[in-house]
């Protein structure tokens, strides 16, 4: 089934290795659309905008996570709900980027361009 909305960004991956940058985009985007609140504080967001920060959460989840969470009414439950299940990959996948990151050399590439896309 094709998507009616286009996404903004790439949908959280149900193995979660793209959840770090998947929580930078959602707060960026939901800031940008003024529904940061629907996350952070449930007394602050009107039940419209947690309505639309649920919408916007959903339609960036692989299908699998969405049948998962199918039934969560609230952001923030997601929101923390999925900061639970993939928040300790920080521990994982951090310190290697880091370690990676420290050790990339240029002569390890054949071209600048191709050192300037792995590194960004």
């Amino acid at each position: 089934m094709t998507d009616i909305m286009k996404r903004k960004f790439v949908a959280l991956e149900i193995s979660g290795k793209n959840y770090m940058t998947w929580v930078l985009d959602a707060e960026i985007h939901l800031d940008a659309m003024g529904l940061g609140d629907a996350i952070q504080d449930k007394m602050k967001a009107s039940t419209q905008d947690c309505a639309k920060a649920l919408i916007f959460l959903c339609h960036h989840l692989d299908e699998g996570l969405k049948i998962e969470y199918l039934t969560v009414k609230d952001p923030l439950v997601l929101w923390n709900d999925l900061k639970e299940r993939y928040d300790n990959l920080k521990l994982v996948t951090l310190p290697q980027s880091q370690y990676n990151w420290a050790h990339l050399r240029l002569h390890d590439f054949k071209s600048v361009s191709e050192y300037n896309s792995t590194m960004f």
